[in-house]
């Protein structure tokens, strides 16, 4: 009960006083005070863009890319249509789904916010009764209001069913996320052993593929890491990350990778909402140097 009262009033502080939401959201999560007149970490760049650009609620172009149905348009305008993956169907709410006529594997996912997502391997396996009520709730949840994320604050909501992408290694397929500014890519990392039923390691790469760090950071992730193959089509994800980037100071640009071709994930302006904790202090300092607010 208090968690849900503290919840509300979380969410009116964001949706009334965004700043002042944001400044709370910040010592909460890393203990220390928002510096909005110097912003050095990638962090306290995100909330100022937040909060100074209000970009992400105005300009069309954020709501549209932050809407996992909608960014294809963009994609396909930036040349980079051969790495959309195929779209199977599109419904506007859960009800309407013809679970009949979707293969027997297949990614259904909610074109806002993250994590509203249901990979089905198998459909003969599927409830049906429990993913409708899953998505059904996550359809009555406003994700901008839990970390301020206002490019998803206009969003008209679409259910999107996509191809199922075979995993290489574990369970869910490879992805790889890089860190795009100003048109140029920085740095990317990759999860492994996710959904496996074990913490997910994060593994950290210039684009030389040579790693910068990992988490947890330990000696034997480290070695770990340096076993890691590059993806197998990194050049030409370095290529199609740069094209899609250009148009924004910071975005994060996310593929899927497998042997036979490479995917476009999404586009992603504020990771974590910017409260990343798990991100060692140095990595957000020096990813918050390649961010030059002047040029915002």
């Amino acid at each position: 009960m208090i968690k849900k009262v503290l919840q509300y009033f979380r969410h009116q502080l964001i949706r009334y006083n965004l700043p002042l939401g944001l400044r709370v959201l910040h010592y909460y999560y890393f203990r220390s005070f928002l510096h909005l007149r110097d912003p050095k970490t990638i962090s306290e760049k995100i909330q100022w863009m937040k909060i100074h650009l209000y970009g992400y609620d105005q300009d069309p172009i954020y709501t549209q890319c932050a809407d996992k149905y909608r960014v294809r348009e963009y994609v396909r305008a930036c040349g980079c249509e051969d790495l959309l993956n195929d779209l199977i169907a599109v419904y506007d709410t859960p009800e309407e789904i013809d679970w009949n006529e979707l293969p027997q594997q297949f990614a259904l996912k909610w074109n806002f916010g993250n994590g509203y997502n249901i990979i089905c391997q198998n459909k003969g396996h599927l409830d049906i009764s429990k993913t409708l009520k899953q998505l059904r709730a996550w359809g009555k949840e406003e994700p901008w209001l839990k970390t301020g994320e206002v490019q998803y604050k206009q969003t008209k909501r679409k259910l999107i069913v996509e191809k199922f992408i075979e995993a290489e290694r574990g369970i869910l397929p490879v992805d790889y996320k890089i860190y795009c500014f100003h048109g140029e890519p920085y740095l990317l990392f990759t999860a492994e052993e996710r959904g496996m039923g074990k913490e997910t390691k994060f593994y950290y790469f210039y684009l030389d593929w040579s790693l910068k760090c990992c988490i947890p950071n330990t000696l034997e992730e480290r070695e770990k890491a340096l076993q890691i193959p590059p993806p197998h089509h990194l050049k030409e994800m370095i290529a199609s990350a740069r094209q899609l980037s250009s148009r924004f100071p910071f975005v994060r640009v996310d593929f899927y990778d497998t042997p036979d071709r490479l995917y476009f994930g999404e586009l992603t302006f504020t990771p974590g909402g910017g409260f990343d904790i798990d991100e060692p202090d140095d990595l957000r300092i020096e990813l918050g140097s390649k961010l030059d607010l002047s040029k915002v």
